[in-house]
């Protein structure tokens, strides 16, 4: 796993790693392992090696000041563990191989959580949207089907029209929009028409204005009346 963090040209940071211990604290590991496998090479084998502060500021841009504080978040996090030894005095470092490990398949299932978590957010909001557009979708498939089943009455076509337009106006309602005609207790389309037809019958008929004739009548009466004495 770790020699998958570091190659001879250039330093391999691991995102994850970086959102714990900073960007320092990643890079600073990325150096550490690579010292790490040039001793494993040239014969170490209790896992500790050396490596000075002016060493890794050449090799990673970290100031000393910068390296103590990635340091000690790799300790906090027990990556790594550092003693002084040897004359002169030498830093060394110990990569915990078992923990570093431990981290990566705890942020990898962390990470998979996420995206799990990502995807069913996306399709809850994606069921919700196509409930609304299968909500549109039905409703406009009930009006062509109540549209359709009023056009096998022989009646006229508009007063067919003014029935169909009356009773297909949808609610408000965003999430089960119905039409007028499905609000009602009890429905049957023949009935409605024969209704709606005589109904209609009445509204286009002339109104006549009874007492204005007999009015007019009256007066015609009169006048003939008053010729006839003449």
């Amino acid at each position: 796993m770790k020699h998958l963090l570091s190659s001879s040209a250039f330093l391999i940071v691991n995102k994850q790693l970086a959102k714990q211990v900073g960007l320092k604290g990643a890079v600073l590991l990325a150096d550490l392992i690579s010292k790490e496998e040039y001793f494993i090479a040239n014969g170490m084998t209790d896992g500790w090696f050396f490596n000075t502060a002016k060493n890794i500021e050449e090799d990673t841009c970290l100031t000393s000041h910068q390296q103590r504080k990635a340091i000690k978040s790799l300790k906090e996090l027990g990556i790594i563990e550092t003693k002084v030894v040897g004359i002169p005095a030498k830093q060394h470092f110990k990569i915990i191989e078992n923990k570093l490990l431990s981290y990566f398949n705890t942020s990898c299932e962390e990470t998979a959580k996420l995206v799990v978590k990502k995807t069913q957010t996306i399709n809850k909001n994606n069921n919700k949207n196509n409930n609304k557009n299968n909500n549109k979708n039905n409703i406009s498939i009930r009006e062509l089907k109540f549209i359709n089943d009023v056009s096998l009455f022989d009646y006229d076509i508009n007063l067919k029209k003014g029935f169909t337009d009356y009773w297909t106006e949808p609610t408000k309602s965003k999430t089960n929009p119905k039409m007028k005609f499905e609000l009602c207790k009890t429905w049957s389309t023949k009935l409605r028409l024969k209704t709606w037809a005589a109904n209609q019958k009445k509204w286009d008929k002339p109104k006549s204005n009874t007492k204005t004739m007999s009015k007019l009548d009256a007066q015609i009466n009169e006048w003939q009346k008053a010729k006839e004495l003449l």
